[in-house]
């Protein structure tokens, strides 16, 4: 796995950029208290602005229910509406995006095959393996090449600041089979090294697998917004990626 940090993208107002040449994968901050929360007037503004801003035709989302539902965006309806928590594509000039605020987001990329995938794994995604699924689904639809996959895990609540329940402790380490000093610290989960082990054993290099090293709870440097952290209301990131 590669480290990725902040100097590793390219900052824009409260976006970093990481560009793999007609594929850009994004992940939005808090710099500016810009909010992405889809049930809001002010966050459908902000997500649309996204199609201007990068020069797109359009922008796709899902109504994020914490669950392990994959779509595929043909371009032909808008899957706004519909209840799922990973989307995938190979339409050019279109974003398809996640909302988080500590739930885990990633972005997969096949550059070969023009192929995106994005993806809200918070703690029952997680465990659910939905990383995994959605990556079954793109080598099922796309005959996606796994030696040209690239994984991105973006900004979230990391092991450091992760406390859960102990019955929670005791099902994840039931259902992955990884190492418990690994995949815990206490009762501090890694949600990171069950994505990790879902994405190795699916076949993915070592070196195509990228985490930006920001946790949503404690990092100082750059402002994220965190669910946990906030008293009451809290703000959405929203992590996405286009192919231009």
């Amino acid at each position: 796995m590669i480290n990725l940090y902040k100097e590793d993208f390219k900052e824009k107002d409260d976006f970093l950029i990481y560009n793999l040449g007609k594929i850009n994968i994004v992940f939005s901050t808090a710099k500016n208290d810009r909010s992405f929360n889809r049930h809001k007037d002010y966050g459908i503004n902000n997500l649309n602005s996204i199609v201007d801003y990068f020069n797109l035709k359009d922008i796709e989302y899902l109504n994020q229910i914490h669950s392990d539902k994959v779509y595929i965006y043909n371009g032909d309806e808008t899957l706004k509406k519909e209840e799922g928590d990973a989307l995938i594509t190979n339409k050019e000039e279109t974003a398809i995006g996640v909302f988080t605020a500590d739930c885990v987001p990633i972005i997969i990329v096949d550059e070969k095959n023009n192929t995106i995938a994005a993806i809200h794994s918070g703690w029952r995604g997680t465990f659910n393996s939905i990383v995994l699924r959605t990556l079954e689904k793109m080598e099922y639809e796309f005959n996606i090449d796994k030696d040209e996959i690239k994984v991105f895990i973006g900004p979230h609540i990391r092991q450091c600041c992760y406390e859960v329940s102990e019955e929670l402790k005791e099902d994840f380490i039931d259902r992955t089979n990884i190492n418990e000093d690994i995949l815990f610290k206490g009762r501090n989960l890694n949600l990171e090294e069950c994505i990790l082990n879902d994405v190795r054993k699916f076949g993915v290099k070592e070196n195509n697998i990228y985490s930006l090293k920001l946790c949503t709870y404690c990092e100082d440097e750059v402002k994220l917004y965190s669910y946990r952290k906030s008293v009451g209301t809290y703000g959405r990131l929203f992590s996405f990626a286009f192919i231009k």
